[in-house]
């Protein structure tokens, strides 16, 4: 069987016509009439791709489009509309729209919108291969996500993960630096052997060298017995040394001998241990700016920075934030099936999480703990949630008709002059992940004025 489109639009003529195109291409075309219809045959039919026209009566392509993401959320969704508002633009660029064409269109616009949307189906297949390969052992958590921004990182985190090369992992607070860390661990031929993890920030200065290289019986007072370290009980394991930046300068130089010799001395004794440890050190802040401040030491940055891997923020992945609510929900209810509204969803999409994926775990476990029902809507989140983000720059005044291209073309437009060019910046403001910045620029032809 090929590839399943299904066509929706109220005007008979133009879905004969588009049905018979599409069928001449090799694609399994199925018509639909309506969004009413269109809906029933997504609830009862798996689709790999839907074609959608945006104005029809009853269930609108923007409804449509709300409905067939909670029904069957990877599929694909290409709109087509002659005329809409700003207002709608946006909403269908939240709901997850993957292009707009605008009628009249040519047969080529049609299958390059068509062959694009496929293309990044297989991508996500791709991916959760991936995911299924950072599986830990049943019952434990997993990485989680389809954004190219999570792929880029899986994708290089299985090719250093079987090494024994050290690993600074950088990102904000609340990405998930230490599962990134674990993964790691699991992937690599020490899985069999120990993981241990050391936060340098919770730890007081006067005990932490005590914990990571221990110490003998005596060496201080409260010492009443040997103790044996992190590095020593890691030992044919991984390290993972969390904010490292934290780590007081005058136990630098004893981390950095070793890590370069493999040998340690507990506090107190002059005893030299040997060990084997593959060392990973995760940080949220600038390594180089504290070695510029001179809080951190050049040397030990270089041999920690062996191989740098970025952890996205969750602003920059947020195509993952269903996936992520879905993982969630499961978690926090195992038992009970939870729902989500297609509104709350949105109201997620759109927040700013500065708490990143904790804040969003967090939030999910609030919200199924206090409950009144097993469908979460809106009114399910705190009082104190942002429910938007600063709003995007206004393409027009309110209810002006254009089309979903320029639409599309003024906020991108009003972001990249509010950055003066910044497509990182544009970007985050906007809330979509950069590469789908850089793509709609090139559409659009608006790399003049960008850095």
């Amino acid at each position: 069987m090929g590839i399943r489109i299904l066509l929706v639009d109220d005007d008979a003529s133009l879905r004969r016509i588009l049905q018979f195109k599409l069928n001449k291409r090799g694609f399994d075309a199925t018509p639909a009439a309506n969004g009413e219809e269109a809906l029933s045959l997504v609830r009862t039919n798996r689709y790999d791709l839907i074609v959608t026209d945006m104005k029809m009566p009853k269930v609108s392509g923007i409804e449509l489009l709300a409905q067939v993401k909670k029904v069957q959320p990877d599929v694909q969704v290409i709109m087509m509309t002659a005329f809409a508002t700003v207002a709608q633009a946006v909403e269908a660029v939240k709901l997850g729209a993957f292009d707009y064409l605008t009628k009249p269109f040519e047969d080529e616009q049609l299958f390059t919108a068509i062959e694009k949307a496929l293309k990044f189906r297989t991508l996500e297949e791709e991916n959760r291969d991936l995911r299924e390969q950072l599986k830990r052992s049943s019952g434990s958590r997993e990485m989680v996500g389809i954004s190219r921004p999570f792929r880029t990182l899986v994708n290089l985190l299985e090719k250093v993960a079987p090494t024994d090369a050290t690993i600074l992992i950088t990102g904000e607070s609340g990405t998930g630096k230490e599962l990134v860390a674990r993964a790691i661990h699991r992937r690599s031929g020490r899985s069999a052997g120990p993981f241990l993890a050391i936060n340098c920030a919770s730890i007081p200065k006067d005990l932490i060298e005590s914990e990571l290289f221990g110490h003998v019986k005596g060496a201080f007072t409260g010492a009443v017995k040997d103790k044996k370290g992190k590095f020593e009980l890691a030992d044919s394991g991984t390290l993972l040394l969390d904010e490292i930046s934290e780590l007081p300068f005058e136990l630098q130089a004893k981390l950095l001998r070793v890590i370069q010799e493999r040998v340690l001395e507990p506090v107190g004794s002059e005893q030299r241990i040997e060990v084997d440890v593959r060392l990973l050190a995760a940080t949220n802040v600038e390594l180089q700016d504290r070695v510029k401040s001179g809080n951190f030491r050049e040397d030990l940055f270089y041999r920690l920075n062996v191989i740098p891997l970025k952890v996205p923020s969750l602003r920059e992945r947020t195509e993952d934030i269903p996936l992520l609510v879905k993982e969630f929900l499961a978690r926090f209810s195992p038992s009970t099936p939870i729902t989500i509204d297609p509104s709350l969803m949105r109201s997620l999409n759109n927040h700013a999480w500065p708490g990143n994926i904790r804040e969003l775990e967090n939030l999910v476990e609030r919200m199924v703990i206090l409950r009144s029902s097993d469908h979460l809507t809106t009114a399910d989140l705190p009082s104190d949630f942002g429910r938007s983000h600063p709003g995007v720059p206004s393409a027009s005044v309110s209810g002006e008709s254009v089309t979903f291209h320029e639409a599309e073309k003024r906020l991108i437009q009003g972001a990249l002059e509010k950055f003066a060019g910044n497509k990182s910046k544009a970007a985050e403001y906007l809330k979509i992940p950069r590469h789908v910045l850089i793509y709609r620029m090139k559409k659009y032809d608006l790399f003049a004025n960008s850095q």
